[in-house]
């Protein structure tokens, strides 16, 4: 019978072989696959938008969030499934270099240009929504201003470590769906893990360049200042140290540790 599912070593072994495209992929073929990243995760955080805009009231605040993080998954679940460049799943790319498989400095360009076309298609998917007038239905718009308020208004440092604990769960879900044999399988591995860190209140730097531009937008558009709501603390405020976190996460709690137990001790060739 097909094997189903890879064990965690094979895992990080495949992880390892699938972060060798990066040397004979051309930065196009990258820069295209980042942009429609940042669509999807953008298609996910559109969605949960519009199913907790008013759940809270019929269902309480918990359940709400949990709505919102499932049907959040959607945007991994394309990325993982029809194929997309997502810079927070590319934090396991490390495994690869600290395998000696690829150079950091090409793991360093393959972030720089996922995150720039990370950044690229989010921007374009909130102008398309802006255009789309869906806003103006129901509480739509005074939702995503308080959501776009409520992640430029945290500290430096929450903000920091909700991005770690986010790209934690995230590099999990994408570990788990390069385990999985079939769709199924790769659908269920990135529901869970999504679910949990959106409902939990954690910080995503790629959902964040959907949510605050969104709210920045409509706050031009209908004359409102909102204190704490700008572009400079959307980069500076919450984008910069979001990345960090995640950054951190996804390396140092997935791509380093599960490297470090499965494949430190084994015979590696030179870099």
């Amino acid at each position: 019978m097909e094997k189903r599912y890879l064990t965690p070593a094979e895992t990080v072994r495949t992880i390892v072989e699938n972060g060798k495209r990066v040397l004979t992929q051309s930065r196009l073929r990258t820069l295209v696959l980042s942009l429609l990243a940042g669509f999807y995760i953008a298609f996910g955080a559109q969605l949960a938008t519009v199913l907790t805009q008013d759940a809270a009231t019929f269902v309480g605040k918990g359940i709400a969030a949990l709505l919102g993080g499932s049907v959040f998954s959607l945007g991994l679940m394309l990325v993982v499934i029809c194929g997309a460049e997502l810079f927070t799943g590319n934090s396991l790319l490390t495994s690869s270099a600290l395998e000696g498989e690829i150079s950091w400095g090409k793991l360093l360009e393959n972030w720089t240009i996922v995150l720039l076309g990370n950044l690229a298609g989010s921007l374009f998917f909130a102008g398309l929504m802006f255009e789309s007038k869906l806003w103006m239905n129901g509480e739509m718009a005074e939702h995503s201003l308080r959501i776009a308020a409520a992640k430029c208004q945290l500290p430096f440092m929450v903000a920091l470590v909700r991005g770690v604990l986010c790209n934690w769960l995230v590099c999990l879900a994408v570990f788990m769906a390069t385990a999985a044999r079939d769709v199924t399988g790769k659908m269920l591995a990135c529901y869970v893990p999504i679910m949990a860190f959106v409902a939990s209140g954690f910080e995503h730097s790629i959902a964040n360049m959907y949510f605050i531009p969104t709210g920045l937008l409509l706050s031009d558009e209908l004359g409102r200042e909102i204190p704490g709501l700008n572009w400079t603390t959307f980069f500076m405020g919450n984008l910069l140290p979001v990345t960090i976190g995640n950054i951190l996460g996804g390396v140092f709690f997935v791509a380093s540790a599960y490297w470090y137990v499965h494949l430190k001790q084994e015979v590696r060739r030179p870099c």
